[in-house]
């Protein structure tokens, strides 16, 4: 899977995602760092990304522009250290393909997960 890295994660997520067989790669190398939101899903959609964030603007955009891409993964953690997070995102990766191909917005939380098939 093709993952982009919201600036509100670590970009110490990208190597943890590539070791677990995925492609990832941090916004801070794709653009700038005060970019917003619909720029950074506009990258992903045309890259075929999921996009990793905290962030919980991304919901919302999702919600308004009624589309199916990009699928969205927001962490709704309280420790977002890379180490912690990146287990309970790929523990999603592995469930949830078919959806996140399809489109789908998953919040992430320590003891569950939530999904939805976009558009939402």
């Amino acid at each position: 899977m093709k993952l982009l890295i919201d600036m509100n994660l670590s970009p110490a997520l990208v190597p943890l995602f590539q070791s677990g067989g995925h492609e990832a790669e941090h916004w801070s190398r794709a653009g700038a760092f005060d970019a917003p939101d619909i720029e950074i899903m506009a990258y992903a959609a045309a890259r075929g990304q999921v996009v990793v964030t905290n962030d919980y603007d991304f919901g919302t955009h999702l919600a308004l522009s009624r589309t199916h891409q990009p699928s969205v993964i927001q962490v709704r953690a309280d420790d977002l250290r890379a180490l912690v997070i990146a287990p309970l995102i790929l523990n999603v990766l592995g469930r949830f393909q078919e959806e996140l191909i399809a489109g789908a917005f998953i919040a992430v939380y320590t003891a569950r997960n939530k999904v939805r098939l976009l558009p939402l």
